[in-house]
């Protein structure tokens, strides 16, 4: 299994705005590219000095080629989508995960 992580620390101002339009709009539209299986927000409990929440969405993906379709036809446009919503009261970072041991 492949996961895309993609972890966003939400300023405090705009925390619930931010979590309603991931469940209602932005998570359906990823799962809706037809790349990703599943999605899971986390929230972050370590203590964080920049004030605010970190969340860490995880989408699920069948293997690293369709995460690579999502890059070249989708990630562009729902990249700009939260960009042009939240502007700098988010800051995300992302990174790739490569299951290797279910126990």
């Amino acid at each position: 299994m492949f996961i895309y992580n993609v972890t966003t620390h939400v300023e405090p101002s705009i925390e619930n705005q931010w979590l309603e339009w991931m469940n209602i709009e932005h998570i359906p539209q990823m799962i809706q590219t037809g790349k990703f299986k599943k999605a899971i927000i986390f929230k972050v409990i370590t203590e964080d000095e920049l004030g605010g929440t970190s969340y860490a969405t995880q989408y699920h993906c069948n293997s690293r080629a369709e995460f690579e379709n999502y890059q070249k036809a989708d990630a562009d446009r729902l990249k700009k989508q939260a960009l042009d919503k939240f502007g700098e009261r988010i800051l995300s970072f992302r990174t790739e995960l490569e299951q290797i041991t279910v126990l």
